[in-house]
């Protein structure tokens, strides 16, 4: 397998001038000529790495891939649809019916060191953090207002991809330069605290709440993340941080952000529209940018929209239904009562998966969509404009309630949630537990790319024999798989490239 590395040091005007215009409109950036650079150029590298979130390459939506070799079509190395896949596929929110290499073993919790997806997503976070250290030693001393506010920005996206290696992966090597040489493996403890340590240093230099060009991270981006790292801190170091995620999750709350008030509007193709019907903006903190004309990938929206959608179905603003990933019935089981969450497509649909390989048999989500609001026209009859709500301020008040709930306050965990479900239009709760707010995360979150992650802190996910769910661990009723595969294994590929590593535990 091979990283592109020529994307990673020219990274030059080629980007611009293969689709990523649009992006590089939206991130306030100065254009550049459009001719092959051979030396950094700075403003093009800087939007090469956001561009990173979600595109595959330096053509969308293919044709120039960043990883390959890969075993895969480029349409699936991308960094959120590797990332939803893992998320999402082996827990008790989605299941796909596609018999595709490397699908049955995410359904199933079932993958080995060879798992195409678990090398792609390993080398997808390198490459992203490779051409950040690149960034960041290129522009080393610079102490221009926009220099230092790029690089806090980069900083913090470096610190996300290490989020996700220390999330899925454990312990990996921490590199903070461009190295000719194998890096030595690192725990999961030093990426902790380099995570930790690098969002405490920047969001002085980065922009205040809501004031940054969207599509740009602000500090409340490196605060949300903070309070992330701190709710999963007893999962991934052993320690209680429940006090430190309730502080910077309440400091995202007391932000200029506020809730949209329409939940299904986040999930829209006018969810970065300022000034009209949908108001989504006001509520997410850091998107993954689209656009059906100039911003085309198949690894974001696309992917979403068109896998959960297929003919017959009620308009989604696409002419591309794939019909692959549907609802488990445990995830639509934990809608009960009105709530405007319960986006699902019923009709001709079993809610109980019989046959795995039906997209009938379970229900279809629909929360995703190329509609827009106000009703008007999108870019593209085909790849959506529907912007990926990636950071959105609901994720706080979750935080904020499950921290305070873990340190016994009830009444403020309480009051959290039910700002969730009153946007929500459900009833709202009398009393709240830990096992409420766990179905909360589920009812806020689902198909959103984050439900492993919440399990495992709450002890249900691999090795617990106290929470079932349909087919889990490739029984139709369900059966306990191992606690190993809380982790990814480390890819055999790269064991095999880089002798200071280590096999994760039990592969």
């Amino acid at each position: 397998m091979k990283l592109n590395i020529k994307n990673i040091i020219l990274c030059s005007s080629i980007a611009l001038a293969a689709g990523l215009s649009s992006c590089v409109d939206d991130l306030n950036v100065t254009p550049i000529n459009p001719q092959v650079q051979q030396e950094f150029d700075q403003q093009a590298v800087f939007t090469k790495i956001y561009a990173t979130l979600g595109f595959t390459g330096m053509r969308g939506p293919d044709g120039n891939g960043d990883l390959t070799d890969m075993g895969i079509d480029e349409g699936k190395s991308a960094f959120y649809r590797m990332m939803w896949d893992f998320n999402e596929l082996p827990t008790d929110e989605a299941h796909c019916c596609w018999g595709d290499v490397g699908i049955p073993e995410m359904n199933y919790a079932q993958w080995t060191s060879s798992h195409t997806f678990v090398q792609g997503l390993y080398y997808r976070l390198f490459f992203d953090i490779t051409l950040c250290n690149h960034f960041l030693e290129m522009t080393e001393g610079m102490t221009d207002a926009e220099s230092v506010k790029q690089r806090a920005e980069v900083r913090f996206i470096r610190a996300l991809n290490y989020f996700y290696l220390l999330d899925l992966y454990g312990n990996v090597p921490l590199v903070t330069e461009v190295l000719d040489e194998p890096p030595l493996q690192s725990s999961r403890a030093e990426l902790f605290n380099f995570v930790e340590t690098e969002l405490l240093a920047i969001p002085n230099d980065m922009s205040e709440p809501r004031t940054a060009a969207y599509g740009r991270a602000d500090r409340a981006a490196a605060w949300l993340l903070l309070a992330r790292l701190y709710l999963n801190a007893e999962v991934y170091v052993g320690q209680n941080r429940y006090n430190d995620a309730s502080i910077y999750a309440d400091m995202v709350m007391k932000t200029s952000y506020e809730l949209c008030p329409n939940y299904q509007h986040l999930f829209m193709a006018d969810n970065d529209v300022a000034g009209g019907v949908n108001r989504a903006m006001q509520e997410i903190i850091l998107p993954i940018r689209q656009d059906g004309d100039k911003t085309q990938s198949y690894g974001c929206s696309f992917f979403l929209i068109a896998a959960t959608h297929t003919s017959g179905m009620p308009d989604w603003g696409s002419i591309d239904g794939w019909g692959g990933i549907r609802a488990r019935k445990a995830l639509s089981d934990k809608f009960t009562g009105s709530d405007d969450r319960f986006i699902f497509y019923t009709e001709g649909r079993n809610p109980v998966i019989t046959n795995t390989s039906a997209f009938t048999d379970g229900y279809s989500v629909t929360k995703w969509t190329n509609l827009r609001a106000d009703g008007g026209a999108v870019s593209d009859e085909k790849i959506p404009d529907t912007d990926v709500p990636f950071f959105r301020l609901a994720e706080a008040y979750l935080t904020y309630a499950e921290a305070q709930m873990r340190m016994g306050n009830e009444p403020e965990a309480r009051n959290a949630v039910n700002e969730l479900r009153i946007r929500a239009n459900a009833a709202t709760f009398p009393v709240v537990t830990l096992d409420i707010i766990l179905d909360e995360w589920c009812r806020e979150f689902y198909f959103e790319g984050r439900r492993r992650m919440d399990l495992i802190r709450y002890n249900r996910f691999g090795g617990s024999t106290d929470y079932n769910w349909d087919w889990k661990g490739g029984s139709a009723n369900g059966t306990t798989f191992e606690s190993k595969y809380n982790l990814l294994p480390i890819p055999a590929s790269e064991l095999n490239a880089n002798p200071n590593l280590v096999q994760t535990e039990g592969y």
